[in-house]
């Protein structure tokens, strides 16, 4: 994987073992010559990625939609920023330049981002590994519900073993580098992907 979106909180949270693994995996991408793609902001835990990033001579890509570069949100020093028009198409911008997706914590943009691309490779539109970093027990409670859903008939556990959870970043990027992804579902005509 060449390049890896993190998809994470616009704030900061008061965990201070997320904010330093955060920066932790942004140096991490810059010593293996990862090139983070993320939502292009300069403030929380994204920002705290990034910097690591680009402190350490790593490429970090933003995007952001226009509106929020008019609040002057967008982050100065990135190697490339990318300027939409909507949130949807920033996150399909995300998405066409990834090879694969990282969640650190964050709130609801977090999760919506988290849900998507997860039903995206549900569904056979990607074949891209997706990955939890559950960072100090952060996602357990998504985790139980997850379960909770295949036990209840309304998840695959396939589709829930697809997403990938790591408690440390190298398990995780291990992960990702030997996922192997899900068959398209019968149901889906190929021309759709």
């Amino acid at each position: 994987m060449k390049r890896i979106a993190v998809f994470c909180g616009s704030s900061e949270g008061n965990d201070k073992q997320i904010i330093s693994t955060a920066t932790q995996l942004g140096l991490t991408f810059a010593q293996k010559n990862i090139t983070l793609v993320y939502g292009g902001a300069n403030l929380g835990i994204m920002t705290k990625v990034a910097n690591a990033v680009l402190d350490n001579n790593g490429k970090a890509i933003g995007v952001i939609p226009d509106f929020l570069t008019n609040r002057e949100l967008a982050h100065p020093k990135l190697t490339e920023l990318v300027i939409t028009k909507t949130m949807h198409e920033r996150k399909v911008n995300i998405y066409e330049k990834s090879d694969g997706f990282i969640i650190l914590p964050g709130g609801f943009g977090t999760l919506d981002e988290f849900f998507e691309i997860a039903t995206w490779g549900q569904l056979g539109l990607h074949s891209k590994p997706v990955g939890i970093l559950n960072i100090n027990g952060f996602y357990n409670n998504l985790l139980d519900m997850s379960k909770t859903m295949v036990e209840k008939g309304f998840l695959k556990q396939a589709n829930l073993d697809a997403v990938l959870v790591g408690t440390s970043i190298n398990e995780l990027l291990d992960k990702m580098n030997s996922f192997r992804p899900l068959p398209i579902p019968k149901w889906l005509n190929k021309d759709q992907i």
